[in-house]
């Protein structure tokens, strides 16, 4: 299991693709349709790091 407090406070869609064990590609599906929480700054799209630990707490 990841250690949540070690990562950054927003993660990069990649990144949290692996800690999920999913493709980018399903990551990138996942934030479009709602089910992965994201942020958008800057034209970038980041995983908050407390919502993602959220769902793979509830899972």
């Amino acid at each position: 299991m990841t250690d949540f407090d070690d990562l950054p406070v927003l993660l990069t869609v990649p990144a949290a693709a692996r800690i999920l064990g999913i493709s980018r590609a399903a990551a990138y599906r996942y934030v479009d349709s709602g089910v992965l929480p994201s942020k958008r700054l800057g034209g970038r799209i980041y995983i908050p790091r407390d919502r993602l630990r959220e769902m793979v707490e509830a899972s």
